[in-house]
C-alpha cells in the first residue's frame, strides 16, 4: 500500500509539478497520467482506458488565470488508482474524479497563493540586486516544495483512503452503483458540451455536423474522420492563402496596373 501510494504521488509530481515548469506540454492531462498510473500499478490497459474517459470529460476543463474548474491531474492519478486497486473499473474513477479534482484546485490555490505567493517580494529583491543565482535557486526550490506538497495529497489519499473507499463501495447498493456508472457515461457529453461551448461558430459549424452524420449515420471509424477532417482543413488554409497573397498583389500594385491586369483577365475570359 505505501508503494502504491509512493508511485501514485510520482506521477502526480512528474506529470502536474512538470507540466508546470516546462510549460504548457499537456503533460497535467487525463490521456497522459492514466496510462502512466496504470504502469506503475502494473495494469496499462485500466490505465489507458481511465485515461481516455477522463480526458473526456476534462477536455473542456483548460485552467487559465481565474478560469478555473477543477484539477484533472490529481482527479485521473487517484480516480485511476483506486479503480486499479479495487478492482471496480471506470465506473469508480468517474464517480470520484470531479470531485478530487475540484479539491485538488482548491489546494493547489491554497498553495499558489501562501507558499508561492509569500516570496513575490523576495523575488522582487534579488531582482534589484542584480542576484541571478539565488533566482534561480529559489524558483526551482519553491517548485519543489510546492510539488513535493501537492503530491503529498494524492500519497496520502492512496494511503489512508483506500480502506474507507474500498468499504464505501461494497456499502452501496448495485441499483445506486449502476445509477453512477450511467452518469458517468453522461459526463463525457458534458466535457464536449463545455468543448463546444468555447469553440462554437456559426461559421464553422457546418463541420460539426458533417462530422456528426459521417460517424452516426456512415459509421465511419474515428481515425478516418479526423484525416478528413484533415484534408478539409488543409483545403481551406490553402485556399486562404491564395486569397491572402492576390490581396496583398492587389494591394501592392500601381491602380493603373490594376485596371489593365483586369480588363486583359476579362478579354482572356470572354474570347
Amino acid at each position: 500500500m505505501m508503494l502504491n501510494a509512493f508511485l501514485v504521488a510520482l506521477a502526480v509530481f512528474i506529470c502536474v509539478g512538470g507540466a508546470e515548469l516546462i510549460g504548457f506540454t499537456m503533460l497535467n492531462r487525463p490521456i497522459v497520467i492514466g496510462p502512466l498510473v496504470g504502469l506503475f500499478l502494473g495494469d496499462v490497459k485500466t490505465g489507458v482506458m481511465i485515461g481516455a474517459s477522463l480526458e473526456a470529460v476534462f477536455m473542456g476543463v483548460v485552467n487559465i488565470g481565474g478560469a478555473s474548474a477543477a484539477e484533472p491531474g490529481i482527479a485521473t492519478a487517484v480516480g485511476t488508482a483506486f479503480a486499479i486497486m479495487l478492482g471496480k473499473g471506470s465506473e469508480v474513477a468517474l464517480t470520484l474524479a470531479l470531485p478530487i479534482g475540484i479539491l485538488g484546485l482548491q489546494i493547489k490555490t491554497f498553495l499558489y497563493i501562501f507558499l508561492v505567493g509569500m516570496f513575490a517580494k523576495k523575488f522582487d529583491q534579488l531582482a534589484a540586486e542584480g542576484k541571478e543565482k539565488q533566482i534561480v535557486f529559489l524558483h526551482y526550490g519553491l517548485w519543489a516544495v510546492n510539488w513535493v506538497l501537492y503530491s503529498l495529497v494524492a500519497f496520502l489519499g492512496i494511503l489512508f483512503g483506500s480502506d474507507a473507499v474500498s468499504t464505501l463501495m461494497d456499502a452501496i447498493p448495485d441499483v445506486v452503483m449502476n445509477g453512477l456508472t450511467v452518469c458517468g457515461g453522461l459526463l463525457p457529453a458534458v466535457g464536449m458540451a463545455m468543448l463546444m461551448k468555447m469553440l462554437w461558430d456559426k461559421k464553422i459549424c457546418m463541420f460539426y455536423f458533417l462530422g456528426f452524420v459521417l460517424s452516426a449515420y456512415m459509421n465511419l471509424p474515428l481515425i478516418a474522420i479526423a484525416v478528413i477532417g484533415v484534408i478539409v482543413a488543409i483545403s481551406i488554409g490553402m485556399n486562404d492563402y491564395k486569397i491572402n497573397q492576390l490581396s496583398m498583389q492587389r494591394v501592392a500594385a500601381p491602380a493603373g496596373n490594376q485596371s489593365s491586369e483586369f480588363d486583359e483577365e476579362e478579354e482572356e475570359f470572354f474570347s
